[in-house]
This record gives C-alpha cells, sequence and structure tokens, in this order.
C-alpha cells in the first residue's frame, strides 16, 4: 500500500479524518488482530502546544514524528503504550495518533490480552488497543508502516454517517486556541469512541 502518499501531500488534520473507518490491524502468527478506526487525533508539530515535538523538541523517544510520513511512532505513558503514525515529509514532525477502533479481527485473543475485559472497554482508548493487539513494547518504534506487521489497509474504508471534530482529549494548557482546537475526529455515535456516554450510542455504531 502506498502509505507514503497517503501521509503526505495534504494537512495532517485531513489525513486524520481520512483515517475514521478504515481497517487496523495487527498481524502475528497468521491471524490479523484488530477492527476499524472510530477515532484519532491530529498533532501538528513544532507550533502545536499539544504535540510532543512543539517548539522543535528532538530526541530517541519522538524521533518517529521526525520521519518521512508513514512511519510508525510509538510512545509510551508509565506502562503502557500508543500508536501514532508521523505525517508530512521527513523534518516536519506531525502526527496522527489511533485512538481508538471497532473491534473485528480475533476477539478472543484481543480478550486474552485485556484480561477479559470485553465490550466497549476492549478498545475504547489509545492505550487499551493496544494492550488488545498484545503491543507492550515500543519494538516496532521508527519502522516503516508497510515494513512492520501493521497494517491500514487504504483500499477499504466503513463509510460513517457523521464524523465529530472536537478537541483533543487530556490536553490542559496555558493556550486555549491549541486546547481548544478541533482535532480530533470519531464517529459519532460509536460505543468504543473514548469517553462516549452510554446515551449517545447508537444501534448502527454510526455507520452507513
Amino acid at each position: 500500500m502506498d502509505y507514503r502518499n497517503f501521509f503526505t501531500g495534504r494537512p495532517t488534520s485531513e489525513i486524520c479524518r481520512d483515517l475514521i473507518g478504515r481497517p487496523f490491524y495487527y498481524q502475528a502468527g497468521g491471524k490479523k488482530i484488530g477492527g476499524y478506526i472510530v477515532e484519532a487525533e491530529a498533532y501538528l508539530g513544532i507550533y502545536d502546544r499539544a504535540a510532543h515535538s512543539y517548539g522543535g523538541r528532538r530526541s530517541q523517544a519522538n524521533e518517529g514524528l521526525w520521519r518521512a510520513g508513514g512511519t510508525i511512532y510509538i510512545y509510551s505513558q508509565r506502562q503502557y503504550v500508543f500508536f501514532d503514525i508521523a505525517c508530512q515529509e521527513e523534518g516536519n514532525p506531525q502526527g496522527v495518533l489511533i485512538r481508538a477502533i471497532e473491534p473485528v479481527w480475533g476477539l478472543d485473543q484481543m480478550l486474552k490480552n485485556r484480561g477479559g475485559k470485553d465490550g466497549v472497554l476492549l478498545t475504547n482508548g489509545p492505550a487499551k488497543l493496544m494492550q488488545a493487539m498484545g503491543i507492550k513494547s515500543r519494538n516496532w518504534d521508527l519502522a516503516p508502516l508497510a515494513d512492520s506487521p501493521f497494517v491500514i489497509d487504504l483500499t477499504e474504508k466503513k463509510p460513517a454517517k457523521e464524523i465529530i471534530a472536537s478537541p483533543r482529549i487530556g490536553i490542559v494548557q496555558a493556550d486555549p486556541a491549541w486546547a481548544q482546537a478541533p482535532l480530533r475526529y470519531y464517529v459519532a455515535g460509536n460505543p468504543y469512541v473514548s469517553g462516549m456516554k452510554k446515551r449517545d450510542w447508537v444501534d448502527d455504531h454510526g455507520w452507513l
């Protein structure tokens, strides 16, 4: 798949929105584990106060963001890991965080990986979806997506009735413009979206 072209040549916010509804899975032992992307956040580089690369910060920890579009950037907080993909050309450190998926493939394995937690708790958050896939380390950080066991299928897209743009989650800082920037995209009414209230769930999960 032509990840390089998909993840470059247009605004990162547009790339992020375009990921909604795409299959995202991890291939292990001849099986795939994953589902459809229902929530993602865009981070816009050195001027974005919420981005790991804000102000031009560059280190081993965030090097993935500085690589060419389509490079995996996995970062960790405490014992959790999170999956990002670099966007734009090398040296322009923007990226997208995959926040939640609706699980489809490898459900039994995901249940085991999540210690029996099921329902929306299976994958309704960026750390949860990585646990569900069985990913516990940064081993694939800096790898080109095309050369990894992770797949984002660009040939398929599950159409959403409505994609909402809202402020990103957990962004608390002095600059309200970046804190409130509508750079989080999600399927309206999908129960697997992180923080989605049960009263807002819809029976068709927001798909056409």
